[in-house]
């Protein structure tokens, strides 16, 4: 795929550039609670500002149902960039209509507009190709080149990310050849011992993604909600814990064949619960129990995994070269179940290999819980198209860029 370089090299001084950005950052009462996307793709905006494009940034937020949602304004996110970027930064109350064709008409090359929600538009997710194409063609209308650098969105077959480059020069931004880079290290010519460690809500999201491991990676710990259909599997009580019973068989299927093909997946063997999910809006005390992961009370819920586990994953990690991190070992948002997640964060920083982690909830939590950055080898923007891509899947939004 062209990069952004080749771009900046035929000259962009005074042409249209649209830049397909992941500005999906969490809100909470209309403030950011992390800049992480926003600050992703600066390094894309900036060098077609400095080199005299004007530019167009545009992204999706949150889940508005193909119509205006004042709660999925993208202008906290067009603020909060103007304000990293130490300049204005013009901001569109529309996507494609009148204000749109204003902002972008009242660019003087080196500034930078931000226009609204792609999916205030039905166009943007419509699953007709034909309506999709349609609004392709009015954002291809506001631009003279195109540039990819949404990283977050480029497993989704979307008007902005999937038709749009079709219809102008496309080239992929900064962050996203950084991205593409990281997850080649993953899958291609891997540094061993690969060590895997996988948390999140539902074993059902992380199912593809086991299967490939399983003939990939040397190690995989299991934690976060997902643990417990894996302890179910095995025969324990799990209690009052998230479970997904149907994904049983399949959870049983990847036991075996983990040990069949030599790969360690490794679970809790201790669990902190308690009678009841704790308040994440107070975070009052929730005084867990630990108790081993064999023997959790049928009216209790495990929350997070417990010392010994920390200590287990964390020799487990030691010797990696290269480990892959997606999901939080528990409930990361209260102080009294954040102990797994943060073992996990502690044992990448100090493994001595390449340390990457997956996106979402795990970036997030990262930042929430206050480490540096900077200590791990990547830290993705997308876990979604994260885990596709390590699941082989051909992600739409770089067979557009490819094309």
């Amino acid at each position: 795929m062209k990069t952004i370089d080749e771009l900046l090299a035929e000259g962009v001084s005074g042409k249209r550039v649209f830049v397909r950005a992941d500005l999906n950052v969490p809100l909470a009462d209309g403030l950011i609670t992390d800049d992480g996307r926003i600050r992703a793709v600066l390094p894309t905006v900036k060098a077609l500002a400095e080199a005299g494009a004007k530019v167009i940034v545009a992204s999706h937020l949150g889940r508005p149902k193909g119509a205006p949602d004042p709660q999925f304004s993208l202008l906290p996110a067009a603020e909060r960039m103007a304000e990293l970027l130490g300049k204005p930064v013009a901001f569109a109350q529309d996507t494609v209509g009148p204000a749109a064709h204003d902002a972008v008409d009242g660019l003087q090359p080196g500034q930078v507009a931000v226009v609204e929600n792609l999916r205030f538009n039905a166009g943007e997710t419509s699953k007709d190709d034909a309506e999709r194409a349609a609004f392709a063609d009015q954002l291809a209308a506001l631009a003279d080149a195109y540039v990819g650098d949404g990283f977050g969105a480029v497993h989704r077959k979307h008007a902005s990310v999937f038709d749009l480059p079709k219809k102008l020069p496309h080239y992929a931004g900064y962050l996203i050849a950084t991205e593409v880079g990281v997850l080649k290290k993953l899958t291609e010519d891997v540094k061993r011992p690969y060590v895997v460690a996988l948390g999140g809500a539902k074993v059902s999201d992380k199912l593809a993604v086991i299967d490939q491991l399983l003939g990939k990676a040397d190690r995989l710990l299991i934690g976060g909600g997902m643990a417990y259909t894996f302890l179910k599997a095995k025969g324990y009580e799990v209690g009052i814990s998230l479970l997904q019973e149907d994904q049983i068989p399949a959870v049983t299927e990847y036991l075996e064949r983990a040990e069949k093909n030599g790969v360690e997946l490794v679970l809790p063997v201790d669990v902190l619960v308690a009678g009841e999910f704790p308040d994440l809006k107070t975070k009052a005390p929730a005084n867990p129990t630990t108790v081993a992961a064999d023997a959790i009370p049928a009216d209790q819920e495990g929350l997070d995994i417990g010392p010994e586990t920390r200590k287990l994953y964390a020799s487990k990690l030691a010797d990696a070269e290269t480990v892959f991190w997606n999901g939080p070992m528990g409930v990361f948002e209260h102080p009294d179940y954040a102990e797994g997640t943060k073992a996990v964060a502690q044992a990448l920083i100090d493994s001595p290999g390449f340390t990457v982690v997956g996106g979402g909830d795990s970036a997030a939590a990262v930042r929430t819980l206050g480490f540096d950055e900077k200590a791990f080898g990547h830290i993705s923007t997308g876990g979604g198209a994260s885990l596709e891509y390590l699941e082989g899947k051909t992600l739409p939004g770089l067979a557009a860029l490819e094309n």
